[in-house]
């Protein structure tokens, strides 16, 4: 695999998550970070390190927009993969220090207008773990093209 055919362009992410648990108030956090984006074959891939602010420094997180379907990767510090589309449940599992868990995903709701200029990805969905229903999670993302200036 070569990187001839790609593009990383800087982007500056928002990235606005709440997450609602039963019996108790929604959290809710923004993270305002810079990113890439690179133009792939399938779509368009989002990338970004986490923070000490997420909980998850020393991690790189990944969207992949393939048509219908997106995929957020996390490696490093924590490694795991989860799938989204529109109307349907996936399960992937999620690593951690203390060993892995079987993630199950059911998107809601997936709404993007992402081209190589930017735009906004809506992301809706509910996660159980170990087959046990753990709460309803939604992010919206802002991309915004980074045009760096070249003297």
């Amino acid at each position: 695999m070569t990187n001839t055919d790609t593009r990383r362009l800087p982007i500056l992410l928002t990235i606005r998550s709440e997450q609602h648990f039963e019996d108790t108030e929604p959290d809710s956090m923004e993270l305002i970070t810079d990113g890439t984006m690179e133009l792939t074959a399938e779509g368009l891939c989002l990338s970004y390190q986490e923070t000490e602010l997420t909980g998850l420094e020393g991690t790189t997180t990944t969207f992949e927009i393939r048509g219908p379907q997106v995929i957020l990767t996390r490696s490093g510090s924590v490694n795991s993969q989860m799938v989204f589309e529109e109307g349907r449940q996936h399960t992937s599992l999620y690593e951690t220090p203390f060993g892995e868990l079987s993630i199950d995903i059911q998107t809601s709701r997936l709404r993007h207008n992402l081209t190589e200029q930017g735009g906004i990805m809506d992301l809706r969905y509910s996660i159980s773990v170990e087959h046990a229903a753990a709460g309803r999670n939604a992010f919206k993302i802002r991309v915004r093209r980074r045009h760096e200036d070249r003297l």
